[in-house]
């Protein structure tokens, strides 16, 4: 498994062997999908004890991630769910049916020697199951509780149910988004569970520091919708000072930059199918090398040579540029422009980045699962000299470590723990 167990201030604790900045913190989690799981993944990797709890009854399904593609492999099943292998790696898992007195118990039991309890379910969740933050309170008064939802747990919008891509929506971000004259096109994707995930994973640490200095424990309460709206950046500025709204015509063009003004600047069609190169020209210099590179008649044309028309040809530079590039290879064309000083990228497909490409290939990691065996999930974007993360257990498969936990850690008999099984308890 990767881990042993140490004992530390009296208190058992399963971690790895190398000294961790988080290895005295321990985590009672309630999270799932990724602006929660992905949070408590930060602090697992750096040495927490994040220990997972899952309803047994519903097979897991409070994240609904569980068991659902992309899996792992030739995988299937309950285990083998791709994203949720990703997002829960390092961590421990134990199953505890909550309708159940004795399972109310033996969470409470599990709080009283943890530092903090995070979830991200729907406001009011957490009360209607005995665990809000005045009964966490009783049951440990220097609790940390964080809670991490769409649209927060006060407030006007706290009633509302959201899913990252609804939460988008709301906070202005998918305004913002598409290709001008077309409808705001969002991202497909729920950028907003990664940026929730961030600011909660943050919000964990400040809550702990807090306590770590004064003793107290506290509330923390997270809204996707205004960790979004902290990225909105120069369009909130430019539509409250000088009164342009960000829909206007021509406007968005995603693929192009306006603060600070390039051009050209986005993606480009090369040869072969479905294949990508990404430029970005930042000044009048870039664009001297680049004109070289190219080495075209058109890219030679004074007009070309100042950002000012670049800028008011804009539509014209790029259809030049679009036919120059669709007849050659992607990665030539970057690396040439690299070689000037001029910034370019091909456009990596998701296999290519993370099995081809030696820039991101310390950021995959493979990690032991105990039943699909070894898979790769993503590490961290950080390197810490003294204290670096390690991810090498895979997530937990449903009630995997109710020994340990319910054992080793709250003192209950190897019989007791196969009683509270038998009877649906855990």
């Amino acid at each position: 498994m990767g881990a042993w167990l140490r004992r530390m201030g009296g208190e058992t604790r399963m971690t790895n062997q190398a000294a961790q900045a988080l290895e005295n913190v321990r985590i009672c989690d309630f999270t799932g999908q990724l602006a929660g799981a992905g949070a408590t993944k930060i602090l697992a990797a750096f040495g927490a004890e994040v220990i997972r709890i899952e309803d047994p009854v519903h097979r897991g399904k409070w994240d609904i991630l569980r068991g659902v593609p992309p899996w792992v492999g030739d995988a299937r099943g309950l285990e083998a769910g791709g994203a949720f292998n990703n997002h829960n790696a390092g961590k421990l898992g134990v199953t505890l049916n909550l309708r159940e007195p004795r399972a109310k118990e033996l969470l409470r039991e599990l709080v009283a020697v943890s530092d903090a309890v995070t979830e991200n379910f729907a406001a009011g969740v957490m009360e209607r199951l005995g665990f809000g933050y005045e009964s966490l309170r009783e049951i440990r008064n220097d609790i940390v509780y964080v809670s991490n939802n769409g649209f927060g747990a006060t407030g006007p919008y706290s009633p509302f149910k959201s899913w990252g891509p609804i939460a988008q929506a709301v906070s202005g971000l998918t305004h913002t988004s598409g290709l001008p004259d077309l409808p705001p096109a969002g991202w497909g994707y729920s950028f907003m569970d990664h940026t929730g995930g961030y600011y909660m994973a943050t919000a964990i640490l400040m809550g702990l520091l807090h306590r770590q200095r004064t003793g107290e424990g506290q509330w923390v309460d997270l809204a996707c919708i205004e960790a979004a709206g902290t990225l909105n950046g120069v369009a909130t500025l430019d539509a409250t000072v000088n009164q342009r709204p960000m829909r206007r015509p021509g406007m968005p063009n995603s693929n192009r930059s306006y603060s600070p003004q390039m051009a050209p600047h986005g993606i480009w069609r090369t040869r072969g199918e479905d294949e990508w190169v990404a430029i970005a020209v930042r000044n009048d210099d870039d664009w001297k090398a680049m004109s070289e590179v190219i080495g075209e008649p058109w890219s030679t044309e004074k007009r070309w040579e100042r950002i000012e028309t670049r800028l008011r040809d804009e539509s014209e530079l790029e259809q030049q540029l679009a036919e120059w590039t669709i007849t050659r290879d992607r990665r030539e064309i970057a690396q040439r422009l690299v070689d000037v000083g001029v910034p370019a990228a091909p456009v990596l497909k998701p296999q290519e980045r993370i099995e081809f490409d030696q820039r991101t290939a310390e950021l995959w990691v493979t990690v032991d699962h105990t039943e699909i065996g070894k898979s790769r999930v993503e590490g961290l974007p950080v390197s810490l000299s003294e204290t670096p993360w390690t991810l090498k257990r895979g997530a937990a498969c449903l009630g995997e470590h109710n020994d340990y936990v319910f054992g080793e850690l709250l003192g209950l008999s190897e019989q007791e723990i196969m009683s509270l099984a038998e009877e649906g308890v855990i």
